[in-house]
């Protein structure tokens, strides 16, 4: 059977060729407080194989406090101009450090300083406190790598369910669905109504 995160990245790379689809890796997160509060933000996808998909950030943020209480997440992806989307869920776990500090280190120095400056999901005052606690921190780091922040890394998620979906004039979508029980079940491959 066809391995559902492989067909994901050739649709991926589909739409990294597409010249009017301006961030590909951008994906809608959803997550849950454990009384079921739902939310959901656009992060970008960082890497995607057989080990899963996985995106980064701010873990004192609201999404990766949530993540913490209730691992399970749902990604969604619609790449309109290709008239597609992808929807993934299942359950998180955090990156480990080696694999945040290879990404991170990878960052552009803005992105690594603006990950110190901000405390991500508390209130600020203005758009001043914010730019001054960017320059404390350039200041702090001045001739010197911009190490990690302890607060700062990934999740990793292992889809459980994947489903793609291409649009229909008429309104009668394709949507095909891969499940499986667990990370090490074998997938199971169906239909679905539109």
């Amino acid at each position: 059977m066809e391995d559902p995160t492989a067909r994901f990245n050739e649709w991926l790379a589909l739409a990294k060729q597409t010249p009017t689809i301006k961030e590909p890796t951008a994906m809608t997160l959803a997550t849950a407080t454990l009384d079921g509060t739902p939310a959901a933000r656009i992060v970008l996808l960082k890497e995607s194989n057989e080990n899963g998909f996985v995106f980064y950030g701010n873990m004192e943020s609201r999404k990766f406090t949530e993540l913490k209480a209730n691992p399970r997440a749902a990604l969604c992806f619609h790449w309109m101009p290709l008239e597609r989307q992808v929807r993934i869920e299942g359950t998180v776990v955090p990156v480990s450090d080696a694999e945040a500090d290879a990404y991170y280190n990878s960052r552009p120095r803005e992105r690594q300083l603006g990950a110190w400056a901000s405390q991500q999901s508390r209130p600020l005052a203005n758009r001043e406190e914010l730019e001054a606690r960017n320059a404390e921190f350039e200041k702090k780091f001045e001739g010197q790598a911009v190490p990690r922040p302890p607060h700062w890394s990934g999740w990793r998620l292992t889809p459980l369910s994947i489903e793609f979906w291409i649009n229909s004039d008429v309104r009668l979508h394709e949507r095909e669905i891969y499940r499986r029980a667990n990370a090490t079940s074998p997938w199971q491959h169906g239909l679905m109504y539109p």
